[in-house]
């Protein structure tokens, strides 16, 4: 006679409240990620739909970042060259540099920080290139950046005289003193200062979030996977004797 395979189904109680749990929060972390890559989704369609646009004019008003970020704009003033920072360890083509970012005065109106370009750093590490900014009256035309942007930094040694880890116009408000805008523009025209603006476009993202989203429902499902696995039990039944 054959023998029969019995099998069961009774997890115990801790093991099932674990499954639960793990199950319950790797399902709304996914769910956190795939909201978090809709969010961006719409940016890269803000972002898509600012570049047909008309330059918005960056005047004496205050503007809103949220209105103006990711839009074409323009601005004409002064450049305050004793105001210039040098935003470190940019690189552009495997070599390291700098991109340099000068307050802009508008006529009648507060600063607009610019972020003019990149620039090859000097073999001595110890000596800034030298990147005067144009005299006189000039015209900026480029993109708004948002001027508080999330960054991840490593040490809180931040800035060390002209040569800043990152820029922001709060930490740039603090540190000068002056009155700005809320933006940072990326500029895009040719003032003839040699610096490089072949800037990249804004990687906002989505792919990354809905990778992420990926792994936590894989995770969840490798939860149930073992929780069922570890939980079943298999049982085997002698033949009833004749």
């Amino acid at each position: 006679m054959k023998r029969r395979v019995r099998l069961s189904f009774k997890p115990p109680l801790v093991p099932t409240l674990a499954a639960l749990i793990g199950v319950v929060i790797t399902a709304l972390l996914g769910n956190w990620q795939l909201n978090r890559a809709d969010e961006k989704l719409r940016l890269q369609q803000r972002i898509e739909q600012a570049g047909h646009e008309p330059p918005i004019h960056v005047g004496a008003s205050h503007l809103n970042s949220q209105d103006v970020a990711y839009f074409k704009v323009d601005a004409s003033g002064e450049f305050k060259d004793d105001g210039t920072v040098y935003s470190d360890n940019r690189v552009r083509d495997g070599v390291v540099g700098y991109e340099v970012i000068t307050p802009l005065r508008v006529a009648g109106g507060p600063y607009v920080l610019v972020n003019r370009g990149w620039v090859k750093a000097e073999a001595s590490r110890s000596r800034l290139p030298v990147v005067a900014a144009p005299p006189g009256r000039v015209r900026v035309e480029g993109i708004a950046l948002p001027g508080n942007p999330r960054v991840f930094e490593l040490s809180s040694d931040v800035q060390a005289g002209q040569v800043w880890q990152n820029v922001s116009v709060e930490r740039y408000r603090k540190a000068f003193g002056l009155d700005l805008q809320p933006i940072i523009i990326e500029q895009q025209n040719d003032l003839g200062d040699g610096l490089v603006r072949e800037w990249k476009r804004p990687d906002v993202g989505i792919d990354r979030h809905r990778g992420y989203a990926l792994q936590w429902f894989s995770l969840g499902a490798v939860i149930i996977a073992l929780y069922v696995v570890l939980n079943v039990k298999r049982t085997i039944q002698q033949p009833d004797a004749d």
